[in-house]
């Protein structure tokens, strides 16, 4: 075989790796864990078993996979422009950490909680993408992705915090799927979340979790001088809701 029909082999394997993952991201999200056999998930895809053991050797590696999956969009959605300046990169991160867990709840729970049981290979994934966006963080809030320990123990508190808040956001499992939000309840201001309008809407939720991270900051600040908080753009000095 020569190198562009290695090439091509290899480029069609990975394609259809994807198609598998994106397949199952979509049955792990209806269907718990142990209620899936292999031959329920190769019916629903429409192969043969053994394809799926061939890329991913055992139903673990095939829902490892689709977690690291869900992990490596997360990060990337959060992560958002680098090249923004860092107070619109601290806002970005955040508004795109949400977007993430309104439109993919189920991976998000599987993400933060550790998924199946107390399963140590999904917390070492869920434990990385902690790390990855508290140095997202870092990075927009400084400049720099390294930071002193003390710092780095009150952005995870931080995080701890918004994760927390996120899934009683999102609501638990077996509630209805967000709907539509109706175009003119979005002109008239606040809709709230979608499938639950007791909810405030992501862009406010988005601004409750960037004013608690400039507080967050603003001790980091006390405690470790050369962090300094980042200077509050004009529009974070606007009350969102309209009130002193």
């Amino acid at each position: 075989m020569n190198n562009s029909q290695q090439r091509g082999t290899t480029g069609r394997s990975q394609v259809r790796r994807a198609e598998l993952i994106a397949i199952g991201r979509k049955l792990f999200a209806d269907t718990s864990y142990d209620a899936l056999s292999m031959d329920d998930i190769a019916k629903h895809a429409g192969v043969a078993k053994g394809l799926i053991y061939y890329y991913f050797k055992s139903k673990r590696g095939y829902y490892l996979a689709i977690v690291e999956d869900s992990v490596a969009e997360l990060v990337a959605r959060a992560a958002g422009e680098s090249e923004q300046p860092n107070a619109q990169r601290v806002r970005t991160t955040i508004d795109g950490y949400l977007h993430y867990a309104e439109h993919h709840q189920a991976a998000y729970r599987t993400i933060v909680t550790g998924g199946v049981g107390s399963d140590s290979e999904v917390l070492a994934i869920r434990d990385a993408v902690r790390e990855e966006l508290i140095a997202t963080i870092a990075e927009g809030a400084y400049g720099r992705r390294e930071i002193p320990p003390i710092a780095r123990l009150a952005l995870v508190g931080w995080l701890a915090g918004v994760e927390g808040s996120t899934l009683d956001w999102i609501g638990p499992a077996d509630a209805p799927a967000p709907a539509a939000v109706d175009a003119e309840a979005g002109a008239a201001g606040h809709p709230g979340h979608p499938g639950r309008p007791d909810h405030p809407d992501r862009a406010e939720f988005g601004a409750l979790l960037v004013r608690t991270l400039r507080a967050t900051l603003t001790v980091i600040e006390e405690f470790v001088p050369e962090c300094p908080a980042p200077p509050v753009p004009e529009e974070d000095l606007v009350p969102v809701t309209g009130s002193p």
